[in-house]
């Protein structure tokens, strides 16, 4: 089964990577030396915590299998497993990109095709 983790990414900061063919992680993730990621079930929490109210924001869905022994599970938010990549990303790993609005409530729109219980393949 192919595992999906997600990424938010600022637009322009996904530009920048477009360009280079390589995500090497936002300026927080630079800072903790790897790239932060989530988990289906992770990351609407995620969202809510570090994203609220931000505009210009990207949805990315990532194949987890591709990322190779670089990307561990460790301990988090509150106890759970959470997916760190030490190392750049290659884009080819990316399955799909999606816009993250704000919704009317202030609140990030997922995409329809997003299952926060989903870990496989939509």
């Amino acid at each position: 089964m192919t595992e999906r983790i997600y990424k938010i990414v600022a637009r322009q900061q996904w530009a920048e990577a477009a360009k280079a063919n390589v995500f090497r992680g936002a300026p927080i993730d630079v800072q903790d030396g790897f790239i932060h990621f989530s988990a289906a079930s992770q990351v609407v929490e995620t969202v809510a915590k570090h994203f609220a109210g931000q505009s210009n924001l990207l949805f990315i869905e990532v194949d987890a299998n591709r990322l190779g022994e670089k990307l561990k599970w460790e301990v988090s938010r509150g106890g759970e497993l959470f997916p760190h990549l030490y190392g750049d990303m290659s884009l080819d790993t990316v399955v799909s990109v999606a816009d993250l609005p704000l919704g009317p409530n202030g609140v990030h729109v997922f995409p329809d095709s997003f299952d926060p219980k989903s870990k496989g393949a939509n």
